[in-house]
């Protein structure tokens, strides 16, 4: 394989294709004709001297030599967009982008409230939200805040704990004055439950909170924690849900309060290079302040 240097379109591409599945699919992400695609993806393919893809009845399927170079591509796609953010607005400006990462149910019903205010005061400040349970890599500049549930161990992290998300089970008064309320823990095994599929990580925070869950206790289980609130607010059974988040809901009543010992300990970090850059550091300090109350709601 020779890895020659080759223009990013071509990369781009590449990693579209990788990403979509196919020409078509690649073509409306990057917004260009698919005949424009299929030619930057034959120009990569001969600079390196293999195959890329392969034709499958699903679409394309990526070749060993595509799986080995997606990685370098990701890199190279953190950077473009990295630059691209960086370019959009001055160090000392409040315009510009700010790319911010944060698990699915933070991101869709946490942020965007907290970020209207700071969005109305400077106006000339974009944010993007990468949505996503996955830790993305500040170091690469993925992302140039993100919310994490971990505490970050790289030295060139800025992170601030704000806090602890407490978590509770919550099902609607409808469903509960249906089916009765439970007196203990033992008693969940006779109630509907909304809970994980095969997300290991919760299975096992669940166990650890002390319930002893089993797949067949559950009426609905998905992995999007969304999904897992979507059934709750439908009354399909009792899950878990963020104390803050139900506290919205008047029809949500908590169970067994005090019964399951659970929380979120929750940074917000940053690249610490990043802190020179006006609207990044002002959206930190902002999300800082916003999501220190957030947890002190539970």
């Amino acid at each position: 394989m020779s890895l020659d240097t080759t223009g990013w379109e071509n990369q781009r591409a590449f990693l579209a294709v990788l990403r979509e599945g196919s020409l078509s699919a690649a073509a409306r992400a990057l917004g260009v004709a698919q005949p424009t695609v299929r030619r930057r993806l034959d120009a990569l393919e001969r600079s390196v001297g293999v195959a890329l893809f392969t034709r499958s009845p699903g679409g394309l399927s990526p070749t060993d030599a595509a799986h080995e170079l997606a990685a370098h591509a990701e890199t190279m796609a953190a950077a473009a967009d990295a630059f691209s953010r960086a370019a959009s607005g001055g160090a000392d400006t409040m315009s510009g982008v700010v790319r911010i990462s944060a698990s699915v149910v933070i991101g869709a019903l946490v942020l965007p409230q907290m970020l209207a205010g700071l969005r109305d005061a400077h106006p000339g400040v974009v944010f993007e939200l990468s949505l996503t349970d996955k830790t993305e890599d500040l170091l690469r500049h993925e992302a140039d805040i993100a919310i994490r549930m971990v505490q970050p161990t790289q030295a060139a992290i800025v992170a601030t704990r704000v806090g602890r998300v407490e978590l509770g089970m919550f099902a609607t008064a409808e469903f509960l004055e249906r089916h009765g309320t439970p007196q203990c823990l033992q008693d969940l095994s006779r109630f509907a439950m909304i809970g994980p599929d095969r997300n290991t990580n919760d299975l096992r925070a669940l166990r650890g909170s002390g319930i002893d869950w089993r797949r067949g206790m559950s009426v609905c289980r998905t992995d999007n924690h969304l999904a897992q609130l979507g059934a709750i607010h439908a009354g399909l059974g009792i899950g878990i849900c963020q104390k803050a988040l139900a506290a919205r809901n008047p029809a949500l009543r908590q169970v067994l309060p005090g019964a399951l010992a659970a929380g979120l300990d929750t940074w917000v970090t940053m690249h610490e290079d990043l802190r020179r850059v006006r609207r990044i550091r002002a959206t930190f300090a902002h999300l800082v302040e916003q999501l220190t109350q957030y947890c002190a709601l539970a």
